[in-house]
């Protein structure tokens, strides 16, 4: 685990530019969608005896298409994250406009909560009241649950395709090369890519790289072999 500088310096730089929960959730579950479905259709058609070219070619649509669609459907989630967020501070500035002394309370409350008390709880309150901004902050944290920082759908959107458009092209790699038993290459390839995912996400969490990548790899290895499965039963 990587410690960081409490210099006061540091800690105000990193507190003030806090980042929110960033790309990390797109990005897995991008690359995880996109090699697990790629190699859905990848294991289907191959298992129902239909020639490589078929294979590339349902493989490429599905890359493109559903790769598109998840990233669109990332965005307005994500859209519709963060016009949630607005809605509920427009609320609360309309709410602190027109009954300051109750929203006092609810700031007064959150507080205490918190573990404030005494001449201490009522400091607190008449400072973060005296700055609109961060009194309405404190009241999408404390009343919503919501952070500090707001999402970014494009960046979301993004990111998902990409990681999408990445891991989805590795089960594709040995028959756009022609290459001999290229399922077997593809299915290897596939199944390299769910343990990477895994072991990479490991770097942020405190599971061992080992077990992420193996949880990673039977979620996968289970789907695939289920596509695989299913096509067989079309195999003429």
């Amino acid at each position: 685990m990587q410690d960081h500088s409490h210099e006061p310096e540091d800690i105000a730089r990193r507190i003030g530019t806090a980042q929110g929960h960033g790309v990390l959730r797109d990005v897995v579950y991008g690359a995880i969608d996109g090699s697990v479905t790629t190699f859905a259709i990848v294991a289907g058609v191959a298992g129902a005896g239909l020639s490589p070219f078929i294979i590339v070619a349902l493989g490429l649509a599905n890359v493109f298409a559903d790769g598109f669609s998840m990233a669109a459907g990332n965005y307005s989630g994500t859209k519709a994250e963060l016009d949630n967020i607005q809605r509920l501070r427009a609320i609360e500035e309309r709410h602190i406009a027109r009954y300051p002394d109750g929203e006092r309370q609810e700031v007064r409350e959150i507080l205490s909560q918190k573990g404030l008390s005494g001449q201490v709880l009522e400091d607190a309150t008449q400072e973060i009241t005296s700055d609109r901004n961060n009194w309405i902050q404190l009241m999408l944290d404390g009343e919503y649950g919501l952070g500090g920082v707001d999402p970014h759908p494009l960046r979301a959107a993004m990111a998902t395709f990409f990681a999408f458009l990445v891991a989805g092209m590795i089960p594709l790699v040995p028959f756009l090369l022609g290459l001999e038993d290229a399922f077997t290459y593809s299915a290897w390839m596939t199944l390299g890519v769910f343990f990477a995912i895994g072991a990479l996400k490991s770097h942020w969490s405190l599971a061992p790289w080992w077990r992420s990548g193996a949880e990673t790899l039977v979620i996968g290895g289970v789907a695939a072999g289920i596509a695989y499965g299913v096509g067989t039963l079309f195999n003429q």
